[in-house]
């Protein structure tokens, strides 16, 4: 019970994410929440790799609630996750992908300047 207190001060979207109403029919959004909360209650909180995943997991998820492109990139992008057959942990390994996913959207939209013209 102390880890899932600890593990939820590290994921302030928590609450955001559980309490988020998708559309019926929106399958993907719902696994995906099935796989952040899978994830962040499964990790050791002493390891502090599992506690940045838990982090980046969590600021992924909430990004994916409030901006709809990101939200678009990813389910198209989940389309090429490709997971091993001999991986351990299937959930840990889909994490890896969406935060690659989600850290390769926020080096695009970075680099994206819009310099506007004064005329």
């Amino acid at each position: 019970m102390e880890s899932k207190k600890i593990i939820l001060s590290y994921c302030k979207n928590f609450e955001r994410i559980m309490g988020t109403d998708f559309l019926d029919g929106d399958n993907v959004s719902m696994k995906l929440v099935e796989i952040y909360k899978d994830f962040i209650f499964k990790i050791d909180v002493n390891n502090l790799e599992d506690v940045n995943k838990a982090i980046l997991i969590d600021t992924l998820m909430g990004k994916y609630i409030e901006d709809y492109a990101f939200r678009k990139k990813l389910q198209g992008e989940m389309r090429t996750i490709k997971i091993k057959k001999n991986a351990k942990d299937m959930i840990r390994s889909i994490v890896d992908s969406l935060i690659d996913i989600f850290k390769k959207y926020q080096e695009e939209v970075t680099r994206k300047i819009y310099i506007s013209r004064w005329i």
